[in-house]
Order: structure tokens, then sequence, then C-alpha cells
């Protein structure tokens, strides 16, 4: 049934607020003085229960201490699941409203993704009839939840599972007769059983729907794939085993791509949690889980600690300000440990690299100096030469200029080099003279060998001078176009700088590139 919570605002808080206890017959008078329709009846008396009546967790645990009689639960204010819907047929039947006790199976506390429902019913719910149809709903579940131990009762009203619609109240209830599931063509109990169990936040984010469609998935050489399909931008977190590895994650216009990569074989538990991307003061909640079997280990493909979710160019990247990157894919193979990595940037945008890697030994500092940026105007490139085979998580952070706040993230890609031969030395080192419009032609590499000729070429615009500096001073020769060439052979001295001057008048010269020399 659509519902427009709007219409509601004025009967729920008068709603939450009543207080009667001398009888049930007065309580529900007092709260049908606001409702006019059958509808707002059952408003009324939902709202009621699912802000007055607490989950007995003591009663959970021993039968003796609870009773689920509505005068009982009326008085006590709390009861357990058939106790919430005693209450409630026997409020919707003074107040003329159709209504029925529902017991079933459910995947409410204590159930595990892929786990056999044995036993006898463990769950009760409510139908009522409204404008010539029966809808579902469930006041335990609508007011609150319980902790992992059901020790303790938080109430936290969830609209969910209010009318919902029996095509999504059947993801966790499934009742006795099968008639109650409301559905055209009802599930068995074993479909119940084996089809994920989405959680009502699901819904509430905008997701709509998830490829996998069983409790229980399998890998297939080592890889499990998830997509989850969404209505509106979401951001995502996995987690395997309650530990955020081993998975790289997509981020696509209609949803979001999951691959899942378990260390070890066995049975894996697999959560997903979304929040709402234009919400940024939401936590992330749980929204799916699965369990995750495998057989097999992809040991082709290890994904770094730090890597930093989601992969790949995506409209996240975009919001951050990173346009039209290359490559598209979120993973860079690479045979020779060197890729080029392209953008726009937005006005007004800081930007860096990093690599990050769990096999390698080298300092942050060094891995930086792997990784060479060029500007041209509103274009970047980044250049990356390995340091040694392996995988790397190469992040690009980003600011406003004008930006008080430090860097984030803005897009990760997966570099992956299979290449043990492989072994790129560190680019020049660049000091703070080196401005975002030059550009560096050769040589690329920071470590010279001795004794030999090398040409160095860079684009250097708004200066009057350049020279290479190495025991001697090598002019370089301004060739037009701001580009400034010159040979140097390479002896004596453990570095070369390249210097500049922006004014050949004052006779001021500053460093701008720093090259090591190889020992012999």
């Amino acid at each position: 049934m659509p519902v427009n919570l709007e219409q509601f605002k004025s009967l729920d808080a008068y709603a939450s607020k009543v207080n009667v206890r001398n009888s049930m017959e007065n309580l529900v008078n007092v709260l049908l003085q606001k409702a006019q329709t059958d509808l707002e009846k059952v408003r009324a008396i939902w709202i009621w229960i699912c802000h007055h009546i607490e989950y007995d967790v003591e009663g959970f645990h021993n039968k003796t201490k609870r009773s689920c009689a509505p005068a009982d639960v009326l008085q006590s204010r709390k009861s357990v699941c058939a106790g919430y819907a005693a209450l409630f047929e026997q409020m919707c039947s003074i107040a003329g409203i159709q209504c029925k006790n529902l017991s079933g199976f459910s995947k409410g506390y204590g159930y595990r993704s892929g786990i056999a429902l044995k036993g006898e019913t463990d769950h009760a719910w409510n139908s009522v009839y409204l404008n010539g149809r029966w809808h579902l709903l469930d006041s335990t579940w609508g007011s609150g939840i319980v902790d992992d131990s059901c020790t303790k009762f938080t109430f936290s009203y969830n609209e969910f599972y209010f009318l919902t619609h029996p095509a999504l109240f059947i993801n966790d209830h499934f009742p006795e007769d099968h008639e109650w599931q409301l559905l055209k063509q009802p599930l068995t109990f074993q479909q119940f059983e084996r089809n994920a169990c989405y959680s009502p936040k699901f819904y509430s984010i905008g997701l709509s729907e998830a490829s996998a469609k069983t409790a229980i998935i399998e890998t297939e050489n080592g890889k499990a794939a998830v997509f989850i399909e969404s209505h509106v931008p979401a951001l995502f977190l996995v987690t395997l085993n309650g530990e955020k590895e081993h998975s790289l994650m997509t981020l696509q216009k209609n949803g979001v791509s999951l691959e899942v990569y378990p260390q070890q074989t066995g049975t894996h538990s697999l959560e997903i949690f979304a929040k709402p991307f234009n919400d940024k003061e939401k936590d992330y909640s749980n929204v799916l889980k699965y369990s995750l079997k495998c057989c097999s280990i992809d040991k082709s493909i290890s994904l770094p600690k730090a890597l930093i979710q989601p992969v790949g160019p995506s409209w996240h990247s975009e919001e951050k300000g990173i346009l039209e990157a290359l490559p598209n894919s979120p993973v860079i193979h690479s045979d020779d440990g060197r890729c080029v990595v392209t953008f726009t940037r937005r006005k007004d945008l800081d930007v860096f690299a990093t690599l990050d890697s769990d096999s390698s030994m080298l300092s942050e500092d060094t891995r930086r100096r792997h990784i060479w940026k060029t500007c041209r105007g509103s274009q970047v490139e980044l250049k990356i030469h390995l340091p040694h085979a392996g995988d790397f998580a190469l992040h690009i952070w980003a600011k406003k200029a004008s930006d008080p706040e430090s860097h984030h993230c803005a897009l990760s890609y997966l570099l992956s080099c299979p290449n043990k031969s492989v072994k790129w030395p560190v680019f020049p080192k660049a000091y703070q003279n080196w401005e975002e419009g030059y550009e560096l032609v050769s040589p690329l590499a920071g470590i010279l060998p001795a004794n030999r000729q090398i040409q160095f070429k860079l684009k250097l615009p708004g200066i009057d001078e350049a020279s290479v500096e190495c025991g001697k001073t090598h002019p370089l020769i301004h060739k037009g176009d701001d580009f400034w060439e010159g040979d140097c052979h390479i002896s004596g001295g453990s570095k070369v700088t390249v210097m500049i001057s922006l004014n050949a008048n004052d006779n001021t010269f500053w460093s701008l590139l720093e090259y090591k020399v190889e020992s012999h």
C-alpha cells in the first residue's frame, strides 16, 4: 500500500506520547481520537506499540519469566514477539480492524547466512485488512534491536516493517501457512532458506537487487563476484571474516561491482555495508550477508592491505575532482613495470600520488620517487616506474588549494607486475623550485651511470638560463618552445644538479633537479 509518511506526521507525534495504563480499551479509545480512517487507526496502534513495548531479553532466555498475554504485555510494557503480535491483534480488534496473528520462521536474531532453519517456528507477526486487501507488518522488529547476545534491547524505530510489500517481507519472514506470504507464487521453505537475506537498510538506502541470489555462494577459480544494483549514488564497505581485505570494489553508475579473493580455502563470512553518498553524517549499515565457500585460491592476485576502495575511475572520483581518468580499468597490468595514468583535474585542485605495497621494503618517500607528475594546465600525467615486481596500490590524493583541510584519496588503482626482473630506479629528486608548468623529457632515471655522455632535455617556460652542474657547469641551450637541451659527460662527484636562473642579470641560480651517480 502506498503510504505518505507526511500525512502521519501529527498522528505519529500524538500516538507516541499517549500514556494510558488502566485498560486496553481506554488506551485504544485515546489513540483513535486522532485517527479517522482504518489506515490511521492501524498506524496509531503500530506507533504506540513500537514506542512503548520493549523486547523482553530476560524472558527470551527464560520462558518462565515471560508472558505473552495482551493484558500482561500492556502492564509490563515488555514481551517477546508473540506478545507484540497478540497485543497488536487485540488492540486492532477493539478498534474494529480485521487482524491476524501469524507465526513462522524468520531470519532475525541469531540467524547466520546459509544455516538451516530447523525445529519449531521462532517468530510471530501480524496481517491487517485494509482497503480490501491484507497487508503485513511486524511491530517487534519495528520497535528496536537487540545486541548480539540478546541481553540488551534498544528502541530504534524501523519504518520498513509497517505494511511491507509481501515480495520484500518474504525475504526474512516465512509463515507456517504459505497463503500468508500474500504472493501469487509462494516460495517453498527450501527457497526461503536458500535465498540471500537483505537487511531493511538495503532498500531504504536505495539499493534494488544483488546478482548473487543465494545465501551461500562459491568462488570460481578463487574469485567470487557480486554486483549490487542501486537507484542512487551509494558508498560501500566489504568485510571478509570481519576484515576489510581481499576484495576489489568498483563503483558504476548503477551500482557496485565486488570481486572477493579469499586467501584461505573453507567457508568465510562475507558482509556488505552501504550508505547514501549524499549523507555525510550517516554510518555504514550492514545491508547484505553471504556465506562464502572457497575451494581454491587465486595466487595470481594479492591485494595490498593499504588499498583504498573504491578502485578505478568512477562517478566518485569525478565528485572528488578527477575527471576523464585513464586507464578505465581499476587494475593496471604491466609486464615491464611501467605505466602511465592521465586525468583532467578540476580548477584549483592540488594533487599528488603515492605507492603502497605489502611486499616492498622501501620507505614511503622512496616509493613516491617512483612516480613522476607532469601538469599541463588542467591535464595531469603520472609516469610510474615500479621498483620491483608485485602488487601495488596507486593512490591519487587531492584537495582544493584554498582548502585548509588535508588531502583525501580521490582515485585508486591496483598495479600488478609479475616480472621479477623488473628493477626501475627512482625518478630524480625535484626541489621546491620545480613548478607545475615544467616538464622533464630526459633523463628520467634518477640514478645516472658514471663516465657516460647523458643528454638532458627539459621544458622550462619563463626562465633565462639553465645548466647542469657535474663537477663543471654545462650550459643548456634554449631550443625554442621553452625547451632546453644539452649534453653532459658524467665524471667525478656523486650527484648531478640541474640549475636555472629566472633573471640572467642577477646571476642567481636555483637548484631544480638532483640526480645520483652510480659508484664504480
